[in-house]
């Protein structure tokens, strides 16, 4: 599937979980006999519009979600526009505005069930990985100094067991990302002692752009895995030495290899030739490189042969078949968990490490991309769309959660908020709710330009031919 089709592909998907959110809202309030405006997919001035039996259906200018306007819930003038035609709006039921806000999560949460069905059936992909052992322990690095050693095998952080090294939010990678505190708090079994060792490591941030994500919390550690070569890059190094993709790297200068770390570690400043000791169907040859800065891009940052690593070709993915409930638990609770670390002011994680329209679009495309990559995006709907029942049950104002907490109070007082001070807090959050979106949405922008500066871009260029001195 080409490029412009994965694209357009994305686009229909994600609006599509924006119109069931709406749809709810939308039918609630027929149901519950109010008046509806409009119903539109982002917001801003139609580009597309058309009205059926007095309702304008639109698509808007502004990627941002969606709204249906009902004049009887709220104002929201200011957001959505003025209404069509002119209305004045009528006394509505607590009930009714609890039913017709509460509708959009619903029918998110009912998305989310019925792919969470669908997951259940053709299966989950995953990785038959669960080792917690560590290969490689960068030198100088926080848990150097901490005393990791390789061989190590991490039994808890912060007190939680982690089920597998990256790849999942129960990872080691991940709960040292969100962990708390100015130290993070490991037990590990060390091969030969016989008790457990308690080790308490700082960390670190790598520095980023500004436009960029801020980077998450590092340690050092690097997991025990066989090494292969994914590919070899044009006029590198690797290519000169005859080095080819599924070529595994047993030891690099006479150093067994358990990790990319120590190939890093080994290559990124070497003034001489790297001896590589390398296993092609069953046969072992030791390959003398010296690594150099490539080419492009100008003033990279550490000298490498020339070649990304990629999966063991002998180890196959497996298809896990977890229950409806077990989906849904799992998704909510990555989002809960994100809300409260984000809140939490002892972890390195804010708003800007969530993703907008841009960045949900482009994880959307990557798995598209891959093989299978449908049954990543099936179980990645369960996770969105719970994700966005949740985020939208949050009492803020504009927000769903919001519309409800306002109905309750009303119910409970037996008055509605004035209309001025309802249209000036719905209109100041959206704003800044707006200014939240763009800014993450810059971020997303980011994540897409920061591959321009790494390795992903790396390029080596031909060699030029040697020339003849001799005079003629």
């Amino acid at each position: 599937m080409t490029s412009l089709l994965l694209i357009l592909l994305v686009i229909l998907v994600f609006n599509f979980m924006i119109f069931i959110h709406e749809l709810g809202h939308f039918l609630a309030a027929k149901w519950r006999g109010m008046y509806v405006d409009r119903f539109q997919i982002w917001f801003g001035k139609p580009i597309f519009k058309v009205t059926y039996r007095g309702v304008q259906y639109g698509l808007g200018t502004v990627p941002l979600g969606g709204f249906v306007s009902i004049p009887d819930m709220a104002p929201m003038d200011a957001i959505e526009g003025e209404t069509l035609q002119p209305y004045t709006r009528k006394p509505v039921s607590p009930l009714d505005k609890i039913i017709v806000a509460f509708a959009g999560p619903l029918f998110s949460f009912l998305l989310a069930f019925a792919s969470a069905l669908l997951v259940w059936k053709v299966g989950k992909i995953e990785l038959p990985i669960t080792s917690t052992e560590i290969g490689f322990v960068t030198p100088g690095s926080p848990a150097e100094k901490a005393g990791f050693l390789a061989g190590d095998n991490i039994v808890s952080i912060e007190g939680d067991t982690p089920q597998t090294f990256n790849g999942s939010f129960n990872a080691v990678t991940t709960m040292i990302a969100l962990s708390e505190g100015e130290e993070v708090e490991f037990t590990v079994k060390r091969p030969g002692v016989e008790e457990l060792i308690d080790l308490s490591c700082g960390y670190t941030i790598p520095e980023t752009k500004w436009y960029e994500r801020k980077a998450m919390r590092r340690v050092g550690i690097w997991p025990k895995q066989k090494v292969f070569i994914g590919s070899v890059m044009e006029n590198s190094p690797a290519q000169d030495a005859g080095l080819q993709a599924e070529d595994q790297i047993l030891k690099v200068n006479g150093k067994t290899v358990h990790s990319f770390g120590i190939i890093q570690a080994e290559t990124k400043d070497a003034n001489k030739p790297v001896a590589y000791t390398v296993v092609r169907k069953g046969e072992e040859f030791t390959a003398n490189i010296q690594p150099e800065y490539p080419d492009q891009p100008v003033g990279f940052e550490r000298k490498m042969i020339g070649v990304t690593f990629g999966a063991d070709p002998g180890v196959e993915l497996v298809l896990a078949h977890p229950t409806p409930i077990e989906q849904i638990k799992e998704a909510s609770t990555v989002m809960w968990v994100s809300l409260t670390k984000v809140i939490s002011k002892a972890t390195s994680l804010d708003v800007q490490h969530f993703s907008g329209p841009i960045g949900i679009g482009k994880s959307m495309f990557d798995m598209l991309s891959i093989e299978d990559g449908w049954k990543h995006l099936i179980w990645f709907l369960v996770i969105f769309n719970i994700n966005l029942a949740i985020f939208n049950l949050l009492p803020i104002p504009v927000l769903d959660g919001g519309h409800i907490v306002l109905a309750m109070v009303e119910w409970v007082t037996g008055k509605e908020p004035h209309f001025k001070f309802l249209q000036i807090i719905q209109t100041g959050v959206f704003a800044a709710l707006f200014t939240l979106f763009i800014f993450i949405g810059i971020k997303d922008v980011g994540d897409l330009l920061r591959p321009k500066s790494n390795k992903a871009e790396v390029k080596f260029l031909p060699k030029p031919a040697p020339t003849d001195n001799l005079s003629q």
